[in-house]
């Protein structure tokens, strides 16, 4: 039996289909109070998209999300990719939800299931976002069917997932590699420096990808493990995050 919250905007009246956004808690969080810390509600009225925090099963006393199919050496026995499965069918049943635009983000073991769903239900999200997590893995693990467009924010200074990577955690360039040389872009990124306070937060944009995708990254120059309190241009991470990746449908980046 699995759990989850769903936050349905103030103008859904059932009669439209409107996006999905999936948002997975951290290590050993839950998913309603992951919903308060990242204060997407309002975004979600905005913009008109439904919201949904669902909730990881135990492990070692520890919630948790398994971002890899089941068997190897998998440390999990949760089946997280089915439970996301399922509940996305549950969702559109019961919902008017459009499935082509359908997203996860999520946020350090939260990220590395936005990979994991980008990985192994590429069939089902158009788009992800991560924030101070990786994808674990390795290639060989990894099969999207669609170019994907993903966004990832990670601070110089996570001491519990590096950027610069660590035993069984790839590095966030390798992380940055793997997607743009899948969607099939070859250019150079394009970087942009930006003040939040004191620290210097640098955007890099890759573009040019097979179907008009793109990745980008933001580095948050001495930033720890969290879910950033950002202020970029007047957008935080849930901005950030919505603003990139709902511009994308499965067929990759909508006409306008």
């Amino acid at each position: 039996t699995r759990i989850y919250t769903v936050y349905v905007p103030t103008s859904y009246d059932g009669a439209t289909a409107v996006p999905l956004f999936i948002n997975f808690h951290g290590n050993g969080g839950t998913g309603d109070d992951f919903l308060h810390e990242t204060a997407m509600t309002s975004l979600a009225d905005a913009e008109g998209f439904l919201l949904v925090y669902p909730q990881g099963s135990m492990l070692d006393g520890t919630s948790h999300w398994n971002p890899l199919p089941l068997g190897g050496d998998n440390k999990s026995s949760a089946d997280d990719l089915g439970f996301i499965d399922a509940l996305l069918d549950t969702l559109i049943d019961t919902l008017n939800v459009d499935a082509d635009r359908v997203y996860a983000a999520g946020y350090s073991n939260g990220g590395f299931m936005a990979y994991g769903v980008a990985c192994g239900l590429s069939d089902r999200f158009a788009a992800i976002g991560a924030v101070s997590g990786t994808q674990l893995g390795g290639s060989e693990s990894c099969a999207p069917t669609h170019p994907t467009p993903v966004i990832s924010l990670h601070g110089t200074d996570d001491f519990v997932v590096p950027y610069a990577g660590g035993p069984g955690y790839p590095s966030s360039d390798e992380v940055l590699d793997y997607w743009t040389d899948f969607n099939g872009i070859t250019g150079d990124g394009i970087t942009t420096t930006f003040e939040d306070g004191n620290r210097m937060v640098e955007r890099t944009l890759y573009e040019g990808g097979q179907s008009g995708s793109a990745v980008v990254r933001y580095t948050i120059n001495g930033g720890d493990h969290v879910w950033f309190n950002l202020s970029i241009e007047g957008a935080d991470t849930g901005r950030l995050i919505w603003d990139f990746v709902s511009q994308y449908d499965l067929s990759v980046l909508m006409q306008p």
